[in-house]
């Protein structure tokens, strides 16, 4: 890992892009949902499948909501 770890971030070993840390995913999806009206286990599913993209997320948690 080159530049240290900030708390924000995780690095893996094997060289791979660096993932959230828990809490930011929390925060993204307290978010998530709280603009879009979904529910906060919908907004953790959607950023597991789809990832942090705050594009990608609202479009698709407003096409969820669509659907119910």
């Amino acid at each position: 890992m080159i530049g240290g770890n900030d708390g924000k971030t995780r690095h893996a070993e094997n060289g791979n892009a660096a993932q959230p840390a828990k809490s930011d995913v929390e925060l993204l999806a307290l978010r998530l949902a709280k603009d879009t009206d979904i529910s906060e286990d919908d907004a953790r599913e959607l950023i597991k499948l789809i990832g942090t993209d705050w594009t990608s997320l609202v479009r698709e948690a407003r096409f969820l909501k669509s659907r119910h």
